[in-house]
Formats: C-alpha cells, structure tokens, sequence
C-alpha cells in the first residue's frame, strides 16, 4: 500500500485551492504548450494527455486548449517557454523540487531563491535532491463505493501501488499511466483527477512548528507565477478533525 502520508490527498486539495486563487488557467496553458512539445496528440503524448485532462477539469475551453497545443508544437507563435527545476532544502532537512516554466530564467530563479532564504531553506544544485524522488502516475478516486472493482482493473492494467482512505489512490510508473488511465476509463471508472508527477521515496516527519514553515515556503514558492509544481518530503503532523 502506499503509505498513510496523505501526500497525494494534500497535492489534490491544493489544487483546488489552486484554481480559487486564480492562477489554474494559466499554469495549465504553460503545462499544454510545453507538454505539446513531445508531439500535439494527446493519444500518444501521456503527459499532454494528462494536461488536457486537468484543464477540461478545471473549466478551459478546447479553443483555449487547442490554442496553447499549437503554441507547443510549432503551429501558432507564442512565448518561448523554458522548463527549469530547482532543487533544495526547507527547515528540518526537507527536500524540495520545484518545477518552473518560464520566458525569464533569471526573474525565475531571483523568485525562487527569495522564498527559500526567506523561510529558512537553501537553493541546491542540480541533483542534490531529485535523487529523494520517483516520477509516477496518480489516479484519484471518490468513489470509495467501487473501490474493490477499481483497484482490480488498476492492478489488471498495470498499476504497481494503492492506497484507500479519504481517497482511493493508484500509483502507476511513468510509462504505464496511460495505459492504466485508459483501462479504467474504458470500463467505467474514469479517475476525478489524473496526473504525472514526482513522488518521494521516503519522508522525513516534522514538528508543527517545522510543519507551519515548510508549508508557508511551498506556498510561497506556489504563489510565484512561474512555478508550475512543488513537491516535498515532508510528512506533515495529521491535524485533529
């Protein structure tokens, strides 16, 4: 199983705070046109696929999708995005990925360094922490109804970790998400939320006090306009309902 962090359960309601905030749109239309890059068809491109899929999620219009699709693969002119990942540490030796799309590398960097200094953290050089992570596929489920019938078919598919509480979650490698999210919608069960991003292999447990300061810096660091995702291994204090 995989684990009682909530770290998949925490990512998906931060997305939502996300999208209230009003910066969703906009970091899905950087996501579409850099994922677009690999190939504008989303039946063979699993990351432009899951892209699409949040932002359908999310309200966005095909014109709007289909535009930042062509940005990506060289049909529509747009701004030249850049991907960039920072690596580093928060307080209590948390380690930090912090993905970005950017036209500015140094206005990216200058930001990002800022939020690290400012709660307490250090900027690292590259592979100082993504060695601590493993990209994977996350599907979501609230239909805990189905949650035996799902996690067979995900197994079936090709899924290699689950979980179930507050959500059923199936954790597939990189190269199978596709295929498992294919598998599952075929039979039904399409997943509230899929994605591709990076999991921690293992976390380090924090106190409140470190917890409150790890979170007010992934925060900042989502706040800035050029930062797509952040991720951590940080396993928070579980808060009494």
């Amino acid at each position: 199983m995989a684990g009682h962090s909530k770290w998949a359960n925490i990512r998906f309601r931060k997305a939502a705070q996300d999208a209230k905030r009003g910066q969703a749109f906009t970091k899905l239309i950087k996501e579409i046109t850099l994922a677009a890059r690999a190939g504008g068809d989303p039946e063979n491109n699993a990351r432009l696929r899951s892209a699409i899929d949040k932002a359908l999620a999310a309200n966005m219009t095909r014109d709007t999708i289909n535009r930042a699709i062509r940005r990506g693969s060289g049909a529509e002119d747009g701004a030249a995005l850049e991907e960039i990942r920072y690596e580093g540490y928060a307080p209590g030796g948390v380690a930090v990925l912090v993905e970005c799309a950017t036209d500015n590398r140094n206005r990216t960097v200058s930001g990002v360094r800022h939020a690290f200094s400012k709660y307490g953290g250090n900027l690292g050089t590259d592979g100082s922490v993504a060695y601590l992570f493993e990209p994977v596929g996350l599907l979501l489920y609230d239909d805990t109804a189905q949650a035996n019938t799902i996690m067979d078919l995900a197994l079936e598919a090709g899924a290699k970790d689950l979980d179930q509480d507050e959500w059923l979650e199936i954790i597939t490698s990189a190269s199978d998400f596709a295929k498992v999210v294919d598998a599952l919608t075929e039979a039904g069960h399409p997943p509230k939320q899929a994605e591709l991003l990076q999991r921690p292999l293992s976390e380090i447990e924090l106190d409140t006090e470190q917890a409150q300061t790890v979170q007010s810096l992934i925060e900042a660091l989502e706040e800035l306009d050029d930062v797509q995702n952040v991720y951590s291994n940080a396993q928070f204090p579980q808060v009494p309902e």
